[in-house]
């Protein structure tokens, strides 16, 4: 393996960049209209441009998102996706900050680029998207990775980590308009969060901060701030954390697919309590009663 890649591995926030970088957020002329009158001002809006995950010269996805964690989102792209199966196998990574957009230059080994244009996932996702461009049924419901993780939470952790989340998300709390994924470790707190316009990109590039920092996440939970459908549940197997936690509620499909994967599934966390809808053997619960 090359030097770059044991760096690309350690740090995947600085590989080499080219251009600009672009601003998370900018301020927007806008004509507020309240309790029948109309104000002139500005309002911070989040910045959206299209960024391009490239493999050995060949562009496999386009995808709508937050300029900022490029690094990564294409190494938690590349994860999640299955392009490749360590930070080790991303042979080199580049940022090129271009005039209409990001590109995320990587190369990987032939044999793995052949499996990559054998899929033919030729993706032009809108923002966040997580299943744009696959092509058949069975691909949109794979299996998602077996979880074994062991780690169990008293109910009051659960809670305590997404208070936790909220006076951290810096973008949200300047635009009020993208998303967060976090990872929490009890007697640690959050150790990664990535913000993003997509939920599906906050993920990817929260799987990329952990991977190319080498942490593992048995001993911790995901957090989300967003609902969760199968491709979130897909995409936090990757990472191995035995506890899921969202502020808004599943999917059928994604309950069904947490249960298959050994995953815990809490969601609509909220400073009162919660709910539990898969594995709850992870959550050390206060007294139970029926409903």
């Amino acid at each position: 393996m090359t030097e770059q890649a044991h760096q690309i591995a350690r740090e995947p926030t600085s590989p080499p960049e080219t251009g600009s970088a672009s601003p998370a957020a900018s301020a927007a002329p806008r004509l507020r209209v309240l309790a029948g009158r109309s104000q002139a001002g500005a309002r911070t809006v989040p910045e959206e441009v299209p960024v391009a995950f490239t493999y050995n010269g060949t562009t496999h996805a386009v995808m709508m998102a937050s300029p900022t964690d490029i690094a990564a989102f294409a190494l938690g792209f590349s994860l999640t996706e299955g392009i490749v199966r360590a930070p080790q196998e991303l042979l080199s990574l580049e940022v090129l900050h271009l005039p209409d957009g990001i590109e995320a230059r990587m190369w990987i080994a032939e044999p793995k680029m052949h499996h990559l244009s054998a899929r033919r996932r030729a993706l032009a996702g809108p923002t966040g998207c997580g299943l744009c461009g696959v092509e058949s049924l069975a691909e949109a419901v794979k299996p998602a990775a077996r979880v074994t993780a062991a780690t169990t939470f008293p109910a009051a952790t659960v809670i305590a980590a997404m208070a936790t989340l909220g006076p951290l998300q810096q973008l949200n709390h300047e635009t009020r308009a993208v998303h967060a994924a976090a990872y929490f470790e009890p007697g640690t707190g959050i150790r990664a969060l990535a913000e993003d316009v997509g939920r599906h990109n906050a993920l990817d590039k929260l799987v990329g901060l952990l991977a190319g920092d080498g942490l593992s996440s048995a001993a911790g939970m995901v957090l989300l701030t967003s609902r969760v459908s199968v491709e979130m549940v897909q995409k936090a197997a990757v990472l191995g954390a035995g506890v899921l936690a969202a502020i808004s509620a599943p999917t059928s499909l994604a309950i069904r697919t947490a249960e298959a994967a050994g995953i815990t599934l809490c969601a609509v966390v909220r400073q009162d309590g919660f709910e539990v809808f898969t594995h709850p053997g992870r959550i050390l619960m206060p007294a139970t009663e029926s409903a």
